[in-house]
């Protein structure tokens, strides 16, 4: 649903047209603001799976240090 839509619904169940435009902007900024989009998604997916290589590599190779070690 568009904003607009969202403005439209509030107008028909009696909100003026300022009252449903703002609140209609002002849900859209909500919701832009606060909500994660699919791009941040697989930003954040992207980093953490590098993390976590790094993360294994560096595992892997304290195990072989302690191995070579004993």
């Amino acid at each position: 649903m568009t904003p607009y839509e969202y403005a439209n619904e509030l107008k028909a169940a009696g909100f003026t047209g300022l009252q449903a435009e703002a609140q209609a902007k002002a849900l859209a900024r909500i919701v832009q603001e606060t909500l994660a989009a699919k791009q941040d998604l697989r930003d954040l997916e992207y980093r953490l799976t590098i993390k976590l290589g790094g993360m294994m590599a560096a595992s892997i190779a304290l195990v072989a240090a302690i191995v070579k070690l004993f």
